[in-house]
């Protein structure tokens, strides 16, 4: 019954971060698909480089939003006998394709076009009132965004009881992370596009605009890389975090029936699922029975240390001295 309760209370926390993160990323998606349609509309008539990178990157983003959704519903189906440590592992694989797709339809189409109008076209924008207006309504819903998911992190830092910082780093959870990191670099995208066209305006020189383009493209694949790599991370079997793994040795060190954890293996299967493997040398001293029930508390104990924990499996070895009788 215990039991039970616990995993029914984990179980409805992990939903309603999973609510939040759904929400946020349902902001970022109407912010993005809506700026998406004015910036390729004020590029198509302004004929700014830079207002066109940026409806590619609004696309890339809305496309990503996509990915996050569908990693959401996927990683929250329940264990089946063919993945019977759950669909968690989802959640890092559709970041890293949206990762991908922020490299692919964002970061190339944006230094791409970008070099090609530097090496082709002579000429200047014209319509910068419609530029610059576009471009406020888009750092307007950007912003928005990104307040959204500034304070779910900053929220979810305070109660991790971390600095705002290093929690982003560490987090597991790729959505919030994803929309956040997109967010700031689709606002420095805006001031940058703007920075080109008013250059533009000033100078009378056609070279800036396409170079804020560019400038945008590699602000798109520094963050394509750093959320491609962090995916991988977690998709090729990354271990628990060092303060981790640290408080589960110690929590089990604590029991006076534990002489040493002689080996300790962990596993992220999930942004909030972690499986915890040791083995640990027991005292001579104590019998089977004992042993049965060490056992049994260090398992409740480590869930109650460490939430996250949701598999563990403890190779016991039982006292030497009832084996040689």
């Amino acid at each position: 019954m215990e039991r039970a309760s616990r995993v029914s209370r984990r179980s409805l926390e992990r939903t309603r971060r999973s609510g939040e993160s759904r929400k946020t990323v349902y902001v970022a998606l109407a912010a993005n698909g809506a700026i998406a349609v004015a910036k390729a509309l004020g590029g198509l008539m302004t004929g700014s480089a830079g207002m066109l990178a940026e409806a590619a990157h609004s696309i890339a983003d809305t496309t990503n939003q996509g990915f996050l959704l569908i990693s959401i519903e996927l990683g929250e189906r329940e264990p089946s006998p063919e993945r019977p440590f759950g669909h968690g592992q989802e959640r890092f694989l559709w970041t890293f394709m949206a990762a991908v797709g922020m490299f692919l339809a964002g970061a190339i189409f944006a230094i791409g076009f970008g070099t090609f109008e530097l090496l082709e076209r002579e000429g200047e924008t014209s319509g910068f009132e419609v530029a610059y207006a576009v471009l406020a309504v888009a750092f307007l819903a950007e912003g928005t965004s990104w307040v959204r998911a500034y304070r779910q992190t900053r929220r979810e830092a305070r109660d991790a009881e971390k600095p705002l910082f290093k929690y982003i780093v560490g987090s597991r959870d790729p959505n919030v992370k994803m929309v956040l990191f997109e967010d700031t670099a689709a606002l420095t995208g805006v001031a940058l596009a703007a920075l080109g066209i008013a250059m533009n305006e000033v100078t009378g020189s056609f070279f800036y605009d396409p170079i804020a383009s560019v400038l945008i493209g590699l602000v798109l694949v520094s963050v394509a890389l750093w959320m491609g790599r962090d995916a991988t991370h977690m998709l090729v079997g990354w271990a628990a975090r060092p303060e981790e793994r640290e408080r589960i040795e110690q929590t089990i060190e604590e029991y006076d029936e534990v002489d040493q954890v002689e080996e300790l293996l962990t596993m992220v299967l999930g942004p909030n699922a972690l499986l915890v493997a040791a083995r640990v040398d027991l005292r001579d001293d104590i019998d089977a029975d004992r042993v049965e029930r060490v056992s049994t508390e260090i398992d409740r104990k480590l869930r109650e240390v460490i939430p996250d924990v949701t598999e563990v499996f403890l190779d016991a070895t039982p006292g030497r001295a009832e084996g040689t009788g």
